[in-house]
């Protein structure tokens, strides 16, 4: 793209209101838009639990919380976003309701995926120019949408807040994990980590924290052995900066961690770690041979799968010796 053309492109909208592991996997498309339009305003509209997220992000400009618990939220983040005029939106979701976030911007054009790759066919109907990615991870095909949008030189950086304390951590090193995901298929048996919780006490002398809002207090009480932290975004992101190594399952912590290039174990059972797996090299994936992806539809094209309501035995068949033994790989990280 030659320099005027970069001129041209004054303001750019980014849209990914949710969830968190889908936040954190835009954030280098987000880096790479600003790295190649430097000049340019870079807004993102997001789901306001994730705003902590964006906090202090150096390749953001400005930040628009969507919170659908407030009243008339949608005239609200019209007013927000007719602050500005935009000279291109970017759909990193391809729902209904993220291409009319895009449209109500009034963008001189906006970027989304072909309707083969929304989960929302009709989402491609809003675009101005819709884009086969053909990756496999979604942070890779966040970068490709991004590439078809302008941006000739990616960056593949995760710039995240420090986070700030809360709740009590141990003075020293300490194992990471969450064990509620948001489906009850992806997440791994609690009697599990009761097991590895005492493994690691006695083989490395390090304690289990597990972490979760407080609305999982009574369920992370019920694990024997383990240390209990609460926290929001905030404190989560404090906590796995903290830790020594991380236990992740497929949900938003997980991909924290990856984020920021922590040491650890990643168990996959319904999913598919090729296409939601931990992004670079730090977390050591775990499936169990009997795993496949449950695919909503059978043709496999929306890519998004079934939200069981009991954990996968896939799941269940990986077993707290396993991660232990994987942990013995990164024995280093852990003396």
């Amino acid at each position: 793209m030659s320099d005027q053309a970069k001129k041209q492109v004054e303001s750019i909208l980014i849209v990914r209101l949710g969830a968190m592991g889908d936040v954190l996997h835009a954030l280098p498309a987000a880096a790479s838009l600003k790295h190649n339009f430097p000049a340019s305003k870079l807004t993102w509209v997001v789901d306001a639990p994730w705003a902590p997220l964006l906090a202090g992000n150096p390749f953001l400009d400005t930040v628009i919380p969507f919170d659908r618990k407030r009243p008339r939220t949608w005239w609200h983040t019209r007013r927000a976003l007719h602050q500005s005029r935009y000279s291109l939106a970017v759909d990193f979701q391809g729902l209904m309701k993220s291409a009319i976030v895009a449209t109500l911007a009034r963008p001189e054009r906006i970027i989304g995926f072909s309707r083969a790759e929304v989960r929302e066919r009709a989402a491609a109907f809003f675009y101005s120019q819709s884009v086969q990615a053909g990756m496999v991870h979604a942070v890779d095909r966040n970068l490709a949408l991004a590439q078809a949008a302008g941006a000739v030189s990616l960056l593949r950086q995760f710039p995240l807040p420090q986070g700030t304390p809360e709740g009590d951590l141990p003075p020293g090193g300490f194992v990471l994990a969450n064990p509620v995901a948001g489906w009850a298929s992806k997440q791994w048996p609690l009697e599990h980590y009761a097991s590895l919780a005492s493994m690691l006490r006695q083989e490395f002398g390090l304690p289990l924290v597990v972490n979760g809002p407080p609305s999982s207090q009574a369920i992370l009480q019920s694990i024997p052995g383990a240390l209990v932290h609460l926290s929001g975004i905030d404190g989560l992101i404090n906590a796995t900066r903290r830790a020594t190594a991380v236990i992740g399952v497929d949900s938003g912590p997980m991909h924290l961690a990856a984020a920021l290039n922590k040491p650890g174990i990643a168990i996959f059972g319904p999913t598919d770690p090729a296409r939601n797996g931990p992004y670079g090299g730090s977390l050591q994936v775990l499936r169990h041979p009997s795993a496949t992806p449950k695919l909503r539809r059978a043709d496999g094209r929306s890519g998004a799968y079934i939200r069981g309501d009991e954990i996968d035995p896939a799941m269940r068949a990986v077993t707290p010796e396993a991660v232990l033994a994987s942990l013995r790989t990164q024995v280093e990280c852990l003396a």
